[in-house]
């Protein structure tokens, strides 16, 4: 079986040879019927051969157009407590994805953190779990986690977020590339959402933002970072940043999108001086996490900082002798906000059009 980080080298070219070169071939191949397949899927929709659910409330999907992390989580959160803070009852949908028993998946169990008060469905018939947020909760709305593929579900807004530091997949579609589908695709998308903006300089911001208007010019475009906001350990102890600004500090994540969780760190001021890299929604095992321990003990580190995606399902102040925390960030926008708030307020309930959010 071959690691995420091999893949990404062997399709981004970074990984050099004669055997690469070979393999890069034969994925070549293989992306050929897989993009056939994904795109008469796409037509059966398009055509209603295939049947869209409509659930008689607005739905506001979530996705992405690549495989990887590209920041959903917390602009989830960020809409989520949009509507509620409008008093819109609001519920999040999603497959459940590596969910483990009935307490969900990381992603849950991290919304769970950020919004109590807000209910999520984990299921894989996500127009069951619609219906159900509907009937037994009364949801006025629904928010569609990792959608932009799921087209059974009819949708009200389409967002796609779009990872700065690799935004196409390389340009090719799964498995020659880390496409989930065509780019021609993104036409189908009402919003465009840049994230981790900073990392890279306008003139690249420009370059990606003209070719998104040129496959989707009615979509409207926003730019986003993620702030860090402060250390939160597994017991829900919060402590500044500067805690252990300009200490030395370990670090590891199974996330889709690590080197931008990097930079976030080092952004941050800390000195990271070892990083490990698991693969996304990975299940930290007794074994891993007593190798951890022994990595984490061997190295002069103040701490070691996770995401809170790992922290949820380590739930462990330490690892090993060492403090374990996780970096809080939340969404905040560069460009396009206002524009993504009329869309939103387009969707909500005639009678909430106008009210303003708690505490304005």
């Amino acid at each position: 079986m071959v690691d995420s980080r091999r893949f990404y080298e062997v399709v981004s070219g970074q990984r050099r040879g004669v055997l690469a070169g070979m393999v890069r071939a034969l994925l070549a191949a293989a992306e050929i019927p897989y993009t056939w397949v994904v795109q008469a899927r796409n037509r059966a929709y398009d055509r209603g051969t295939l049947r869209t659910h409509w659930v008689g409330v607005p739905v506001i999907s979530v996705g992405n157009l690549v495989l990887g992390g590209t920041g959903k989580t917390p602009l989830v959160a960020w809409l989520a407590g949009w509507f509620r803070d409008r008093g819109i009852k609001v519920a999040i949908l999603s497959r459940g994805y590596g969910a483990v028993g009935k307490t969900g998946n990381d992603e849950a169990k991290e919304l769970r953190c950020l919004l109590p008060d807000v209910p999520h469905f984990q299921n894989p018939d996500r127009v069951g779990a619609a219906r159900q947020a509907i009937n037994e909760l009364k949801a006025e709305v629904l928010i569609l986690d990792d959608g932009f593929q799921h087209r059974r579900l009819h949708r009200d807004l389409d967002i796609v977020l779009l990872n700065a530091l690799e935004p196409f997949g390389f340009g090719h579609v799964f498995p020659r590339g880390t496409l989930r589908e065509p780019l021609s695709e993104l036409r189908r998308a009402h919003v465009v959402v840049l994230s981790h903006a900073k990392f890279i300089d306008p003139a690249f911001r420009a370059k990606i933002r003209s070719t998104v208007q040129q496959l989707a010019p009615e979509a409207e475009w926003a730019e986003v970072v993620y702030e860090p906001q402060g250390l939160v350990s597994a017991s829900g102890e919060i402590q500044s940043i500067a805690l252990y600004r300009r200490q030395n500090v370990a670090a590891f994540c199974g996330i889709g999108n690590p080197a931008a969780f990097r930079l976030t760190l080092e952004e941050c001021g800390f000195r990271v001086i070892a990083f490990q890299e698991f693969p996304d929604h990975h299940f930290y095992r007794a074994e891993e996490l007593r190798r951890l321990a022994d990595w984490a003990n061997r190295l002069d580190v103040s701490a070691v900082i996770c995401t809170p995606k790992d922290l949820v399902k380590i739930a462990s102040n330490y690892l090993g002798e060492r403090p374990l925390w996780a970096l809080q960030t939340k969404v905040a926008f560069v460009l396009g906000e206002e524009a993504l708030e009329k869309r939103l307020v387009a969707l909500c309930p005639e009678n909430e059009r106008n009210r303003p959010a708690r505490g304005t």
